[in-house]
Formats: structure tokens, sequence, C-alpha cells
């Protein structure tokens, strides 16, 4: 019986499965970010009228590049392309998210994101943990580096991911 938990023990602490994992986390988060994209782009006639423009462009305008740039990282995102890169602009928009929803209220613009506190904070989290891990090698990024490597050194690095 103490093999048994030896072995189940050794076992769960010697393996990961972090490329998997990082898959799961990928897709888990690309599908919620595309959640709050589709809720928009339904509520968007709603939404125009209380939303102020972006750097001195009309909200219509603003609503569109916000929603169309959110589809486009979250299907990065769930793809692994450029998914270091696809992390930034999300990344920025939940920090403006958490900054609404803890200094306001009910205000116009916290009705945006219909969020409760701590939701952005949840994403946050997640990517910047992807931007430090990376998409792992479950992804087109990894798919792509594989191609380009030319050199042993190359293939060092792009295993270690």
């Amino acid at each position: 019986m103490t093999g048994f938990f030896k072995n189940l023990f050794l076992y769960s602490a010697g393996h990961t499965y972090s490329n998997l994992s990082r898959l799961f986390l990928r897709l888990f988060t690309g599908i919620m970010f595309l959640q709050l994209c589709i809720r928009q782009m339904l509520n968007f006639e709603e939404i125009v009228p209380t939303f102020d423009g972006l750097m001195g462009m009309s909200p219509e305008a603003s609503m569109t590049i916000l929603v169309v740039v959110e589809l486009l990282c979250a299907v990065c995102i769930m793809l692994g392309f450029l998914t270091r890169l696809a992390v930034l602009f999300p990344l920025g928009l939940m920090l403006f998210a958490e900054n609404l929803v803890m200094s306001a209220g009910e205000t116009v613009p916290n009705q945006l994101f219909n969020f409760q506190p701590g939701y952005p904070v949840m994403f946050i989290g997640i990517f910047i943990y992807m931007l430090l891990a990376g998409p792992g090698k479950i992804s087109l990024d990894y798919i792509i580096a594989a191609h380009f490597t030319e050199s042993p050194a190359d293939e060092a690095v792009i295993d270690q991911a």
C-alpha cells in the first residue's frame, strides 16, 4: 500500500504537462476574452452612445477598433500565434478596466465592461503568466520557430520552450 502512494506522489511530482497546460490556459483565456468581445458586439448600439472616443476618434470608430482588436487578440491567443504580442493589448485593456471598476462604481464606462471587482485582475494574472511562460510547444509560434531553426544552438533554444 505504501508503494502505491509512493509511486503516486513520485509520478505526480515528477511528471509535468506544461505544454498541454499552456494550451488549455490559452484556449480557456481566449474563449473567455472572445465571450467579452461578442458581448460588446451584441450590445454595440447601446454601448457607443455612452462611450467616449479614444485618442480623438469618434465613439463608433473607437468601439469598432476595440472590438476588432479584441477579436484578433483572442484568436491569436487561442492559436498560439504571436502570443506574447497578442497578450499586450488585452493586458492593457484589463488594467484600464480594473481602474474603472475600482475607481467609479456604476458609471457609464464601467457598464461598458460589466465587470465585478476582481474579474479583470484574473485576466491580468493570466496575461502576465502568458507573457512570462510563452505559448508552449503546442502552438503556431513553436511550429514557425521550428521551421526557422538552422543550427544546433537554435534547436537547443526551441527545445527549452
